[in-house]
């Protein structure tokens, strides 16, 4: 979010479109995440799964150079919908090194 200091962002963000392999990623442990918006730095994501702040999680992402498996700090993660079958949390990851993707990925 832009600051009196300006965008601090390492790179620009991008929304994946929905039918593309970069929509969704997948905890090592096998859980998969729909993927908000993402950048070469970072992700937020979205799914069923609790992400403990602080802690390491290492994802699968398909990006320019295939299925790379990436590790990630969560930084946050909060609920953001609760139904009585299902609660849903939203979170996000920092990349550990950077990630090349495509901008044709993204939806315009």
């Amino acid at each position: 979010m832009p600051t009196e200091h300006g965008d601090r962002r390492r790179a620009a963000r991008m929304v994946p479109d929905p039918m593309h392999s970069l929509s969704r990623v997948r905890l090592r442990a096998g859980r998969e995440l729909m993927v908000i918006d993402l950048s070469a730095f970072g992700a937020l994501v979205e799914g069923t799964t609790r992400l403990l702040p602080g802690t390491n999680v290492d994802v699968h992402i398909t990006g320019v150079q295939g299925r790379v498996l990436v590790r990630a700090r969560v930084t946050r993660c909060a609920v953001c919908a609760l139904t009585p079958d299902v609660v849903r949390y939203r979170g996000a990851l920092a990349f550990a090194s950077e990630v090349e993707l495509s901008p044709t990925d993204a939806r315009a």
